[in-house]
C-alpha cells in the first residue's frame, strides 16, 4: 500500500487530478482550501470501490473503466443543501410576475412549463408545484408540466420516492402540508400527493452537456448551482438559459448569485437575483 493510503491522505498532486476532472466533469470550482473537504468526502469511494490510496483512486476515475465512478465522485463532491420553500420571494415572483401569464395560458389551453435545474432531493419542483397549485387551482386541469433535474443520481432516487421526514417537512406551511402530503404513522414519513407529483418529471442532466429540450420554459430556477462555477462557466450558462425561457420568462438565481450585466444577455432584473427574457430565444 502506498504512503499516501497507509497515512489516509490525499496529495497536492492527485487533489489537482481530482479537482480537474470535477471540472470538467461538472464545472465544479474546487480551490485548494478544498482539499481537506474532498478528502473527508471521497474516503467513502475509496472504501466502496475497494481502492486502497487516494492516487489509484485518481487514476481510475481518469480511465475509461472509472466513467461510472466520475459521476458517483461527483455526487460525493456536490453540496445538496435545501429545504421546502427555500428563498421564498422567488415563489412569490411566480404568482406576481408570472401570474397573469399563467391565467391567460390555462383560458387559451397552452403549454405551462417550468425547470428546476439542480434540484437536489426534490424539494424545489415539489415546492414550486405546491405553491402553484394553491394559487391557481386551475392548473391541476391545465397543460401544466415541471423538469426537474439533477447531475446527481443518488439525490433524484430520493426526489422521485417524494417521502421526508419531518425535519424536512417543518418549513411547509400546515395548511399545504395537510392538503398535498402524507403522513405514515408507521414510518413517520411524509409523502407528496399524487396531485402534485404527477406534475413533476425528474431526469438526469450535466448542466454543461447538451440540454435535449426542444420548448421553451415560463420559468428556470437554477438556484445555488452555478456558485460552484467559475465565472467564465457561468457566463457561458446565461445565453444558454435565455434560449430556453419564452420571451418575458423568468429566471431565478440564488441568493448569492448574480448576473452582472443582464441586459448582455437579453434580461432585465426584476427582483432580487430574478431576471425576466427581453429578446426572443433561438430555438
Amino acid at each position: 500500500m502506498s504512503n499516501e493510503a497507509s497515512n489516509d491522505l490525499l496529495t497536492q498532486e492527485t487533489f489537482a487530478q481530482i479537482a480537474g476532472i470535477a471540472k470538467s466533469e461538472s464545472g465544479l470550482q474546487l480551490g485548494d482550501e478544498k482539499r481537506m473537504m474532498v478528502q473527508a468526502r471521497l474516503k467513502k469511494r475509496l472504501r466502496e470501490t475497494k481502492i486502497d490510496s487516494f492516487s489509484s483512486y485518481g487514476a481510475f476515475v481518469q480511465s475509461d473503466a472509472g466513467s461510472a465512478e466520475r459521476r458517483m465522485m461527483i455526487s460525493a463532491l456536490t453540496t445538496n443543501v435545501t429545504n421546502f420553500f427555500r428563498e421564498s420571494h422567488h415563489f412569490d415572483v411566480l404568482t406576481t410576475e408570472l401570474g397573469e401569464t399563467l391565467k391567460r395560458k390555462i383560458v387559451r389551453g397552452d403549454r405551462i412549463r417550468i425547470w428546476s435545474a439542480g434540484c437536489s432531493k426534490g424539494h424545489e419542483p415539489y415546492s414550486i408545484a405546491i405553491h402553484l397549485l394553491d394559487n391557481f387551482p386551475d392548473l391541476a386541469a391545465a397543460d401544466f408540466r415541471i423538469l426537474a433535474t439533477d447531475i446527481d443520481p443518488q439525490v433524484l432516487a430520493v426526489a422521485k420516492a417524494g417521502h421526508y421526514s419531518l425535519s424536512d417537512v417543518r418549513s411547509i406551511p400546515d395548511t399545504l402540508s395537510r392538503k398535498y402530503m402524507q403522513h405514515d404513522s408507521k414510518t413517520a414519513l411524509y409523502s407528496i400527493s399524487s396531485s402534485i407529483s404527477r406534475l413533476i418529471t425528474f431526469n438526469e442532466l450535466n448542466l454543461l452537456r447538451t440540454w435535449p429540450m426542444k420548448h421553451g420554459f415560463d420559468a428556470i430556477l437554477c438556484r445555488n448551482v452555478v456558485i460552484y462555477f467559475d465565472q467564465k462557466t457561468q457566463e457561458s450558462l446565461w445565453p444558454r438559459f435565455l434560449n430556453a425561457l419564452e420571451l418575458g420568462g423568468i429566471l431565478c438565481l440564488g441568493h448569492s448569485e448574480r448576473i452582472a450585466v443582464p441586459e448582455r444577455f437579453g434580461m432585465t432584473t426584476i427582483g432580487q437575483t430574478t431576471y425576466r427574457a427581453l429578446a426572443a430565444n433561438n430555438r
